[in-house]
């Protein structure tokens, strides 16, 4: 067994893998910037290396210290999270150099599947369902003309190597496509180093639809069930749910079977994500590959009682997975909605500062993921998100109820929050039917 872990991460994320690390009796090294010196995850672990500046690209962003803490600690894994370097193939391809245990897929694989491109056609090869678009990267405005009208107007320019919502423009006719293909590319090199991009059809007003897959270096792979997130603003996911309220039993099958025949034909091996789009009509196609444990993972882990970082190391560790196809059952409705410390009234502007007073709510099938305190300063640098309340029920009706409640209960002194506005979305007619896209929050404004 691993018996050393370093987690290449902050926040909640992190102090949720240093948890899970330190119920199966493996010891954990946290890396911390300058201004994460009185982070939760610093003070959890059992060792803590600072490993530079605020700055990203000096502390968390740096393979070098990250790799060089590792080496100094004794650690034998890195844990990436999510964000960060955790989808990066160089860094997995440095940690392999370095014969370090990269948890996650080997360097090639996510070099594959982080290709949108690349990743778009190993799917079609293998018969998984995609939106039509683009077969190789397109570098300029007149090759990307060429292909939107392939795939017919409405079209959404994307950049090859990109994530977050960057790089990405919606164009539905051809006098709109230069200009915003050159504004995509261009904020595609800057956000990623890199200018290629890709042209694909417009799928209007889909859900977003991900399947958890889980797969061991013995062959077997494995999914989870699906979780809706369609609830986003600027492809930010705000709150999910497990399992999607939209699928019959007869396409929650078919959506799972293809999935796992992605995960197969990637040759991946970890726990990882096949993200659809979902039309009304019940058609499904593959968007992209998350090569890493996602944010919204405790969903997934109320309706299975499966613990997907556990599964991470032990996959990491050479070891079968513990559950067949089979032993998996879905059982109630899970719902989990993103904390942030942000004021939506002011465009969601980001609101860093000392939390001065706290109280999160607690109770049957409520689960708070967390990494700040009363007393903790929340700094500028770093993603806005503080908190993830998740919580279980028999069905998604009272599952709206129990989040209804534990928001009310949210108390946060001393920074502006988006509870109130969560509160209200979770309050709204349309979700509470289940009459929801990935244009609802877009048309709330």
């Amino acid at each position: 067994m691993i018996r050393k872990v370093l987690v290449a991460n902050r926040g909640e994320i992190a102090v949720r893998i240093i948890r899970a690390c330190r119920e199966m009796g493996i010891e954990t090294v946290a890396v911390y910037s300058e201004a994460d010196r009185e982070a939760l995850h610093a003070k959890l672990a059992d060792e803590a290396v600072c490993i530079g500046p605020a700055g990203l690209k000096d502390s968390y962003l740096s393979m070098e210290k990250i790799i060089s803490a590792t080496i100094v600690s004794g650690a034998e894994a890195i844990h990436p999270g999510y964000g960060l370097l955790s989808e990066n193939s160089r860094f997995a391809e440095l940690c392999e150099k370095c014969h370090i245990i990269f948890i996650g897929p080997s360097s090639q694989v996510m070099a594959k599947m982080g290709n949108k491109q690349e990743a778009r056609n190993t799917m079609k090869a293998a018969g998984v369902p995609i939106v039509p678009g683009s077969e190789s990267a397109v570098f300029d405005s007149k090759s990307g003309m060429e292909e939107a009208k392939k795939a017919g107007y409405p079209v959404m320019i994307k950049a090859v190597l990109g994530g977050g919502g960057k790089g990405m423009r919606m164009v539905e006719t051809e006098d709109e496509f230069e200009h915003n293909f050159h504004l995509a590319q261009s904020e595609a090199e800057k956000a990623f180093g890199d200018n290629a991009m890709y042209v694909e059809h417009f799928i209007t007003k889909p859900r977003h639809v991900e399947v958890q897959i889980l797969a061991d270096s013995c062959g077997n792979v494995i999914h989870l069930g699906e979780r809706d997130c369609s609830i986003q603003r600027n492809h930010q996911k705000m709150i999910e749910e497990a399992p999607c309220a939209a699928l019959s039993e007869e396409l929650r099958s078919r959506i799972g079977e293809a999935a796992v025949k992605a995960a197969k034909a990637a040759g991946y091996v970890g726990a990882g994500t096949i993200e659809f789009l979902l039309e009304k009509s019940g058609n499904f196609y593959f968007m992209e590959m998350n090569t890493r444990i996602q944010v919204e993972h405790p969903v997934t882990e109320w309706i299975t009682g499966i613990d997907l970082i556990k599964e991470q190391l032990r996959i990491a560790d050479g070891r079968k997975l513990s559950y067949t196809q089979e032993q998996v059952k879905i059982e109630g409705h899970s719902i989990e909605v993103r904390i942030n410390a942000e004021k939506p009234e002011k465009g969601f502007l980001p609101c860093p500062g000392t939390v001065t007073g706290l109280h999160l709510p607690g109770g049957k099938g409520i689960r708070i993921d967390s990494a700040i305190y009363s007393g903790y300063t929340i700094p500028p640098f770093y993603d806005s998100m503080v908190a993830k309340i998740s919580v279980w029920a028999k069905n998604r009706n009272e599952a709206i109820r129990k989040m209804q409640s534990a928001l009310g209960e949210v108390i946060i002194e001393g920074v502006d929050t988006n509870v109130d506005y969560q509160y209200d979305i979770l309050n709204n007619p349309q979700f509470l039917t289940g009459n929801i896209d990935i244009e609802f929050v877009n048309e709330l404004a």
